[in-house]
């Protein structure tokens, strides 16, 4: 692709301006791509060079260290303890005795049966008793799997810990051997309201994080590399194991097992991603524009009654979608009041397929979500738009300017540099957005060919709504469900990193201020 200059490109014509807009925009996307892989290995090498730093400090504080800094590498908090810092002290060595007692109680347990994940399922015993076999439950490979993952966070805890504790032994002697004083317990309390306020507050948050965000998704990855599924649940009926990539090998195959006149997984998974892709592109920027088109004629002087406007619109939002939604279902169905009202004004000889047929589906989905979305965007739309110096649209009037001539080149650039970051986010959303597929349609109509690779996969089902069926019904799939997670956050994560760094909002702060 020919670069051009700054004064070639002023001599372009707006077309050839567009296309090389777009032509920039997609050769840039490799690049792209590349530098994040080129940052992730950055990532990794800043990593190992850390590690290497931290033990050869380690190294030099135990050489360089006196006796209490050796033995608090044994003893956690001795040192602290030694030197009279008693409330450190006591709780480094608290922690490490409960690490000691967990470990050695249940965490050596869970560690030493997460590599099988079980090796006694249930079984059949005879009860003299009742005279009749009873099923006996063992190992569950649930919680071995769920165990084995937190002990693991917990050992990376006493690692950390145990770290700290050494490096607060070395800053101690340093501040002895400089005639200093060191903190006592009173002042480290003070210390938490004061100088520390910010990591008070931010310890529940953080251990909320790790425990209800980054402990579930670390056990979601894991579950990609197991067979765990309805008749693996690890506890009732079979206990799961470790298949290694075999599912992410069955997922990507293009070979389908299934006979003929039907689809492979990878097949099934790029059809439903190309309509879930195109499915967002559609929902965000019909919203998005129409919404903000709504907000200006309502925004448009001499409109009266502009409050009723918009009360009516936000009451397309206040019902709740479970309700609304279905409801618009019904209407819509082939028996419902749509079909009903055209047949008997005449216009129409038969029922419309509007959840019959694929492409009326597609249509009819993204039509009745712009019902939906349009008023979010209007009221986002009339916040900014009134925050627009009304003096550059006069100083456009006095030019000669019309109406399309203000709007392309003041409110929509105005309009995507302040929502451009809502833009992304509103497109991530949408290719989750479960509850306007599954109340509308749940994914009808069906697609025979791709339905025998996993659950009924149907012509409108998103990304989001097809992991739904999968981990469904009595052959729920949850090991395919985890990779189809992580297919899907990939492909998310690539597209949100490209398109970020390339938002004017992101690359130009200081333009609309």
């Amino acid at each position: 692709m020919k670069k051009y200059s700054d004064l070639e490109y002023l001599k372009l014509s707006k077309g050839k301006k567009r296309l090389y807009k777009l032509q920039s925009f997609f050769c840039a996307i490799p690049q792209k791509i590349l530098a994040l892989f080129l940052g992730l290995w950055n990532i990794i090498k800043g990593c190992c060079l850390k590690v290497r730093d931290e033990a050869l400090d380690i190294y030099s504080t135990f050489v360089h260290g006196d006796w209490k800094t050796k033995v608090s590498f044994l003893v956690m908090g001795f040192g602290c303890l030694a030197r009279g810092q008693i409330l450190r002290g006591l709780l480094f060595l608290l922690f490490e005795v409960v690490f000691i007692g967990y470990m050695f109680i249940a965490g050596g347990y869970w560690l030493s049966m997460l590599p099988s994940l079980g090796k006694v399922g249930p079984s059949e015993e005879y009860n003299v008793i009742f005279d009749t076999y009873v099923t006996t439950y063992n190992d569950n490979s649930f919680k071995i799997l769920l165990y084995g993952v937190l002990t693991i966070f917990f050992i990376i805890a006493f690692v950390y810990t145990w770290r700290l504790n050494v490096k607060q032994n070395k800053l101690a002697e340093q501040i002895l051997s400089s005639g200093k004083k060191l903190r006592s317990g009173k002042d480290d309390l003070k210390s938490l309201v004061d100088d520390q306020f910010h990591k008070t507050l931010l310890s529940l948050p953080l251990i909320g994080i790790l425990v209800f965000t980054v402990l579930p998704i670390v056990f979601m990855i894991l579950v990609a590399f197991t067979n765990y599924d309805g008749t693996h649940d690890g506890y009732y009926n079979n206990l799961f194991t470790w298949v290694g990539l075999t599912n992410f090998n069955t997922m990507l195959s293009w070979t389908a097992n299934t006979g003929a006149g039907t689809q492979s997984y990878a097949a099934t998974f790029g059809e439903v991603l190309s309509w879930t892709l195109m499915w967002a592109f559609f929902a965000t920027f019909s919203n998005y524009f129409l919404g903000m088109f709504v907000a200006m004629a309502i925004n448009k002087k001499g409109i009266k009654l502009k409050k009723l406007w918009r009360t009516i619109l936000v009451l397309t939002i206040a019902i709740p979608q479970f309700i609304s939604l279905l409801y618009v279902s019904k209407m819509f169905a082939k028996n419902g009041i749509i079909n009903g009202f055209l047949m008997s004004m005449g216009w129409i000889d038969e029922a419309l397929p509007f959840w019959d047929k694929a492409s009326w589906a597609r249509i009819t989905v993204i039509i009745i979500n712009i019902w939906i979305g349009i008023p979010h965007l209007m009221l986002i739309a009339t916040g900014i738009l009134m925050n627009i110096p009304q003096d550059l649209y006069e100083s456009a009037r006095i030019d000669g300017a019309n109406a399309w001539q203000q709007y392309s080149k003041i409110t929509l650039p105005y309009m995507l540099f302040v929502t451009g970051p809502y833009l992304l986010t509103s497109f991530t959303g949408n290719m989750n957005n479960f509850n306007v597929i599954y109340l509308l349609t749940g994914g009808a109509p069906t697609n025979p060919a791709a339905s025998s690779a996993a659950g009924t996969v149907g012509y409108t089902d998103l990304l989001i709504t097809w992991l739904f069926k999968i981990t469904t019904g009595a052959e729920s799939q949850y090991y395919l469900a985890s990779v189809v997670g992580i297919l899907v956050f990939v492909v998310v994560s690539l597209i949100s990193l490209v398109v970020y760094n390339v938002l004017p909002s992101i690359k130009n702060e200081e333009d609309f201020q």
